[in-house]
């Protein structure tokens, strides 16, 4: 295999790998920590890349729609907890699997209801439309490495939010222990509302970051959903540091995957959170 073409590769699986943490990152607090199994996250993705679609039509500028499409998502996010999930904390996971999947229900609906079944696009912005060019024959988008570069900033920025402030202590020790958390004197409720926010304005701002690369459609958020959840898995459930070694891991794996092993690449990632059970059964680093 040419060595360009493995760098190019390696490339694209870093920078779908990145993308997917954005996503993982916000699935595995708001599953390891609030408990709640939400299936509609797949869905947050959807709408912010649609957010981005709508709102750059409307300004005319990508930017702008980003600066407008991420609040917009955030309050989205904090009305979806207050009004529907609330009430959930204390229940079966069964409740919580039934919302959400109807909340997946409501805003594809919804999705249809406002943009149509017509599959849609969104353009790069000028100022990255360029490419590299990496030989002769071969160039890679400078938008692409944009986005790998602000997810990687936006990982890091994660990371130390976790590790180094106060409210990433509370993160981490209701993680551990959301009980004694309460007990405390901590306001688990604003916690959570906080927490499912974040997630979901993650998810969304991923969507609204891949919409140039990728077409727009109904439903675009179920697959996407599936690979999280498989990331979420094999990192170990609540851990910031396992949804980025396994975001990373499986960006590689769905990337060279159809390209060395086309016969198992519906399935590779699969293959992958098995092994990874087998060795280590509560993920990498529950």
């Amino acid at each position: 295999m040419d060595p360009v073409f493995i760098a190019i590769q390696l490339l694209n699986g870093l920078q779908y790998g990145l993308l997917l943490f954005l996503i993982a990152s916000g699935l595995t607090l708001i599953f390891g920590i609030m408990g709640i199994i939400n299936l509609a996250h797949g869905a947050m993705y959807m709408i912010g890349a649609y957010l981005a679609y709508d709102l750059t039509l409307r300004t005319g500028s990508f930017w702008l729609a980003l600066l407008l499409a991420v609040p917009i998502a955030v309050v989205l996010g904090l009305v979806i907890e207050r009004l529907f999930l609330g009430t959930l904390y204390r229940r079966d996971h069964l409740y919580q699997v039934l919302l959400t999947f109807g909340l997946i229900l409501v805003l594809n609906e919804a999705q249809r209801i406002i943009w149509g079944n017509d599959v849609q696009s969104v353009a790069v912005p000028p100022s990255l439309s360029g490419n590299i060019t990496l030989t002769d024959n071969l160039q890679y988008p400078v938008y692409r490495l944009f986005v790998g570069s602000v997810c990687l900033l936006m990982a890091g920025g994660i990371y130390w939010v976790i590790r180094h402030t106060r409210l990433g202590i509370v993160i981490r020790a209701g993680a551990a222990n959301r009980d004694m958390v309460e007990g405390l004197g901590i306001d688990v409720r604003t916690l959570f509302t906080l927490i499912f926010s974040i997630g979901v304005g993650l998810a969304a701002f991923a969507g609204m970051l891949s919409a140039p690369m990728t077409s727009l459609y109904p439903g675009m958020g179920d697959n996407v959903l599936i690979t999280c959840f498989v990331i979420v898995v094999i990192g170990g459930i609540g851990s910031i540091k396992g949804a980025f070694l396994g975001s990373l891991l499986i960006g590689q794996a769905a990337t060279f995957g159809p390209v060395l092993l086309p016969a198992l690449a519906s399935v590779i990632i699969y293959l992958i959170m098995a092994a990874v059970l087998i060795i280590k059964p509560r993920g990498l680093f529950a």
